[in-house]
């Protein structure tokens, strides 16, 4: 039975991933900060030998912890799906958050792809969620833009370094999803166009079926969000980024 270890898995893509795996019978190990949230999605999925890990991937120690583990315990999959944002202006939101945002978002994820990657073998997989943005600037969101720039030519450069071995390294891009995101980011699903959202469960199936057809580098979750891309690139950067502040939750004042 093959095993998977999620970041951010009690809710949104994190946790409906763990789901699907979990009826495709992996067993999964359940990773973020609050346990009761963790003990509750632990209760909800099919199968049995499924496990949490309380920890606070901003946390020096908490994420020391996690990294050991991923050094001792082996896992066929590793997702870094964990992440934050937050949408306002660059100047009015508070540098301290921004620099936690990045923490989270880039540093965490550097350490826990180095000790799984350490010891993965042919066969097994690093799956790194990204973003949409990873392809398109976001004015109200600079910083989490750039993050998520970082996260998706990170992980494509080791889809390269690793696929020799036969480990499949992508960064999953999904687009503006129904999750909780955007009230912790500071703006709700409402904020943006209905027709860029996806639910969570197409977001993870895809997220799935790309993990199991290791085909590509970069995938671009959602149709819709294809589309966008695409019909951009007939665009000046310019007006590319004028189109994202338009629709961007965090110009709104």
């Amino acid at each position: 039975m093959k095993k998977a270890l999620i970041t951010g898995a009690s809710g949104g893509i994190g946790l409906e991933t763990a789901r699907q795996l979990a009826k495709q019978n992996y067993r999964v190990t359940l990773v973020a900060r609050n346990r009761d949230r963790l003990e509750k999605a632990l209760s909800n999925l099919d199968g049995s030998g499924h496990d949490i890990l309380v920890a606070d991937l901003n946390d020096a120690n908490d994420l020391h912890l996690l990294t050991d583990h991923l050094n001792k315990v082996k896992y066929d999959v590793l997702i870094n799906n964990a992440g934050t944002g937050l949408y306002g202006r660059f100047i009015d939101i508070q540098l301290d958050e921004q620099i936690n945002s990045m923490n989270l978002n880039m540093q965490s994820l550097v350490s826990l792809s180095h000790a799984y990657l350490q010891q993965a073998v042919a066969g097994d997989a690093l799956v790194n969620v990204a973003s949409l943005l990873a392809h398109s600037s976001l004015p109200g969101g600079s910083v989490y833009a750039g993050t998520k720039s970082f996260v998706a030519n990170f992980s494509e450069s080791l889809w390269y370094e690793f696929k020799p071995k036969g480990i499949y390294v992508a960064g999953f891009n999904p687009g503006a999803a129904k999750t909780e995101f955007h009230a912790h980011a500071g703006r709700q699903t409402g904020d943006f166009p209905e027709f860029v959202l996806s639910s969570v469960e197409d977001v993870a199936r895809e997220l799935v079926g790309a993990l199991h057809k290791r085909r590509k580098p970069r995938i671009v979750q959602g149709w819709k969000n294809r589309f966008m891309l695409f019909g951009m690139k007939f665009l000046s950067r310019a007006a590319a980024v004028g189109i994202m502040g338009r629709i961007s939750p965090g110009m709104r004042k």
